[in-house]
């Protein structure tokens, strides 16, 4: 399909979470698997789940995880470009503005309308140039379009659509309840401009028979003139790469049985401002590894392994730790001689002292003291996609998104880069590492769950020798394709992509309030 002219598409949603991330990854493999040159497009995303990329200039810039997901499942590599606008929330106030992988700025609510106009110029630059190297750009949009509150200079949805003439669909979780509700009040209440560009519906997590809901689909077609793409099946299966921690449930995906006769356990703590916990999935992809995320210390004390994950505001979530309970809980398990691990802002909070006047400006705070390290905040963000070994001889990969610089005071390394050097620390049970990403190599995955067992003692919990997490993600986005196929009306969207919204579509009143 290469030299077609360049399409595109909007995928929105009638709330966060109801499935504009997959759905547009789904799209983006499906296309990709037709032989569609396709790229995915995010204008701004707010998460503290990113990648790390490398930029034209050969330097790490950060996007939005989901991004990269949907890169994955478009076959190509991920792009700065692909997520031009990131937002890190910080606190409930303040956000890290990270601009074409680089951050320019910290705002809070009020100052960020200032700096929007600048953002939407780079956000309009920036997709027509993917529409000029690809056949096709698929965008998600964020939140829902009818945030009424924010129509006003907004560039991530319907402003987003009517500045590149995109046709737009909307997708809504039936499976909260109130579907048909809110896709017509998504509609209704979106100016006369903007619902000439919203061509139609596609429902998410349907659970049931299919037969039951078809008189709901055709009574919103016929309300609102727009025609229902599909229903998309709840499927279990399809959690990798979630936008944020909300969408996860208390347990990830769907623990396989245990090839052993023990399971093991894992209670990854869930932090207010938690970053990048996908870190998570790759142990629940294990057989026999139950992985939960929770903010109570009553959880950890059947724990085996307890995780402290990344954190956008480290000094804040370790205070929040010991406000709860949870900092004792986790000193009493590694008292114990049971395995904790932190990873980047969790590896930080088990160091003995911090020094931050960069992120929460609270100069020297004690840490947990289960790492003989100390942490100094430094202004400039280490960006990295690193390479090592681990255990002597298990290669290693991984990202580096952190502004935390270590020192060691005999600490045993827990990884060490290509080169030699030693990254993390090891003390006793406690382990700390600030690679992202790390466990998604195979080999090192299984010796770590490994010792953990043994130091839980899980004497019958025993690694599978097959898995491999990168073929686990091939086939959750092939999942996502084969949905799309089976369950939407592939060319009726194909439509949309190739020749933008069709004419005469029916304005629903009230329209955009005045």
């Amino acid at each position: 399909m290469s030299g077609r002219q360049a399409g595109g598409l909007l995928v929105a949603g009638t709330t966060s979470d109801a499935g504009k991330s997959v759905l547009t990854a789904g799209i983006c493999r499906w296309l990709a698997r037709r032989g569609v040159r396709v790229a995915p497009f995010k204008a701004q995303n707010m998460s503290n789940n990113s990648a790390v990329v490398v930029g034209p200039d050969g330097r790490g810039g950060e996007i939005g995880r989901a991004q990269a997901m949907q890169a994955a499942a478009a076959g190509i590599a991920p792009d700065i470009r692909f997520n031009p606008v990131l937002l890190k929330p910080g606190s409930d106030l303040h956000s890290q503005v990270v601009l074409l992988g680089e951050a320019v700025d910290t705002v809070s609510a009020g100052s960020y309308r200032a700096l929007r106009p600048r953002l939407a110029g780079t956000v309009f630059e920036t997709l027509a140039e993917l529409r000029a190297e690809y056949d096709a750009v698929i965008c998600e949009g964020a939140g829902s379009p009818a945030e009424i509150n924010l129509r006003a200079g907004d560039f991530v949805n319907m402003g987003l659509a009517r500045g590149a003439h995109l046709p737009a669909i909307v997708v809504g979780d039936i499976d909260r309840g109130g579907v048909f509700a809110a896709l017509f009040g998504t509609l209704a209440l979106l100016s006369a401009e903007d619902q000439a560009l919203l061509s139609g519906f596609v429902i998410n997590k349907f659970r049931g028979d299919p037969g039951l809901l078809r008189p709901g689909l055709d009574m919103i077609t016929n309300a609102t003139g727009r025609p229902v793409h599909g229903v998309l099946p709840y499927d279990h299966d399809l959690w990798l790469d979630g936008e944020d921690s909300l969408a996860y449930g208390s347990t990830l995906g769907r623990p396989a049985p245990p090839v052993g006769r023990d399971w093991l356990r894992i209670a990854v703590v869930r932090l207010p401002r938690i970053s990048n916990a996908t870190d998570a999935e790759a142990l629940a992809a294990e057989p026999g590894v139950r992985v939960r995320l929770t903010g109570t210390p009553a959880d950890l004390l059947d724990a085996d392994l307890v995780v402290l994950p990344g954190s956008k505001s480290t000094v804040s979530d370790l205070r929040w730790l010991r406000d709860t309970g949870l900092a004792d809980a986790v000193t009493a398990h590694a008292a114990a001689g049971k395995p904790v691990l932190g990873i980047c802002g969790g590896f930080q909070m088990l160091s003995r002292t911090i020094h931050d006047d960069v992120e929460s400006r609270d100069g020297t705070v004690p840490g947990l003291g289960l790492l003989p390290t100390e942490i100094t905040f430094a202004p400039r963000k280490t960006l990295g996609l690193p390479h090592g070994s681990a255990f002597g001889t298990e290669a290693v990969s991984g990202y580096e998104i952190h502004h935390g610089q270590v020192s060691t005071a005999g600490a045993e390394p827990f990884l060490r880069y290509t080169d030699g050097r030693p990254e993390g620390a090891i003390a006793g049970p406690v382990f700390g590492t600030h690679w992202h990403g790390a466990f998604e190599s195979d080999g090192f995955r299984r010796r770590f769950l490994t010792e953990a067992a043994r130091l839980a003692g899980r004497h019958g919990f025993t690694v599978s020798p097959d898995t491999s997490f990168a073929a686990a993600r091939a086939r959750g986005l092939d999942r996502l394709a084969d949905l799309v196929e089976e369950h939407l009306d592939t060319d009726a969207l194909w439509r949309l992509i190739e020749s933008g919204p069709p004419p005469g579509l029916p304005f629903i009143p009230p329209g955009a309030p005045a």
